[in-house]
């Protein structure tokens, strides 16, 4: 079975450790370990009836539930089959451009994505270890022109901006004005914001609020991570309703499921969504630092601090190996970075789990080590 690109691939985890894939515990996914809402839970059990239906083509009740959450007009949200089917469309249109910039270390799904339509791509290295090191926030324009070939747009040339926020792999967070910034220069920003839920209301640097003074944003969620349902593959998109009439003619009809629909329905219109959002938020307040403490402690690792719920770890040792131990000895799964071809075999990123199950990363990682 060959290495996986993405995280969770519990299937070849489990054939690497010999196990059940049950046994694993796994650290590779950012995915939140409280599990679901209880009321997305008990909407796909109160309607599987539903599976010998069609779901609605247009998903009304559906963008009505998420514009209400962002106090949007209903005709400016997309849902889609995970973050990852909006993705494919917004990176169609962008290769509609000169040249698309993308930060890297990068999420290696936005390559794939742009590849798939031959779009022209200039790689902006990231330099997150001096950013880190100097306390200073990067500014996204200057990583843009200052390369040879820069995307920044003129009056003979388009360019794009693919930029996730918090950053993939590293859990940098770039302030909404440096990505507002942006806005005037390129002709269009796609903005993935997967992981912002993870932070607090007044921590979060979201540009939902700013999307219908820009006609060349669009933004893409995830409702996976932050409620634990990557299984049902679903997230949306809020951009230009003149954008998202297009994708709707160019994506497979009945993109999301029925179940997937009718439990995000009820999660977001639950009376409880903002508790559930609040517990998650202590959790993470909580188990975070202490891991990433544990990190620290241990020798030849490097963790970088990070505005996710994932931290990036730099190793002196082959991250491979470490990660073959780890499954073979603890049935402990972490991401293994050579899919960012910048990092290499000496970076390894992890989820933050609960409490205990950190405890037993740490432990496994101090026995290897």
């Amino acid at each position: 079975m060959n290495r996986p690109v993405h995280g969770g691939n519990l299937a070849w985890a489990a054939e690497l450790a010999s196990c059940s894939p049950s046994a694993i515990l796994d650290f590779s996914a950012s995915i939140s370990p409280l599990g679901p809402p209880q009321s997305a839970i008990a909407a796909i059990q109160n309607n599987l009836a539903l599976v010998r239906e069609y779901p609605d083509p247009d998903y009304g009740q559906l963008r009505r539930a998420i514009a209400k959450t962002h106090q949007l007009p209903s005709e400016w949200v997309l849902p889609g089959n995970g973050a990852a089917e909006l993705l494919t469309w917004a990176c169609w249109d962008l290769a509609k451009l000169d040249e698309t910039q993308v930060l890297t270390p990068g999420f290696s799904d936005y390559f794939r994505a742009l590849s798939t339509f031959d779009a022209k791509v200039s790689r902006c290295p990231f330099d997150f270890a001096r950013v880190e090191e100097q306390g200073i926030e990067p500014d996204l324009l200057n990583l843009a022109s200052s390369m040879p070939s820069s995307a920044v747009k003129t009056q003979a040339r388009s360019a794009g901006l693919l930029l996730n926020n918090p950053h993939n792999p590293t859990g940098q967070l770039f302030s909404r004005a440096s990505i507002l910034s942006c806005l005037d220069e390129f002709s269009l920003v796609v903005l993935d914001e997967a992981f912002m839920d993870f932070l607090p209301p007044d921590r979060q640097q979201s540009l939902i609020e700013d999307v219908q003074r820009h006609p060349n944003l669009v933004i893409l969620r995830s409702l996976t991570k932050f409620y634990s349902l990557p299984g049902l593959r679903l997230g949306y998109a809020i951009a230009h309703p003149d954008y998202l009439k297009v994708w709707q003619t160019r994506r497979d009809p009945w993109s999301v499921n029925i179940l997937a629909s009718v439990a995000a329905e009820a999660m977001l219109l639950d009376t409880e969504f903002q508790q559930f959002q609040q517990q998650t938020w202590d959790w993470l307040q909580s188990a975070k630092p202490k891991l990433f403490s544990g990190l620290a402690a241990l020798p030849g690792l490097c963790p970088y601090p990070s505005a996710a719920n994932f931290f990036l770890v730099r190793s002196q040792q082959s991250v491979p190996e470490i990660q073959q131990r780890l499954l073979k000895q603890h049935q402990i799964l972490i991401r293994d970075c050579l899919s960012f071809p910048e990092l290499g075999d000496r970076y390894f990123r992890i989820a933050v789990r609960s409490e205990s199950e950190n405890q037993r990363l740490i432990a496994g990682l101090t026995d290897i080590l």
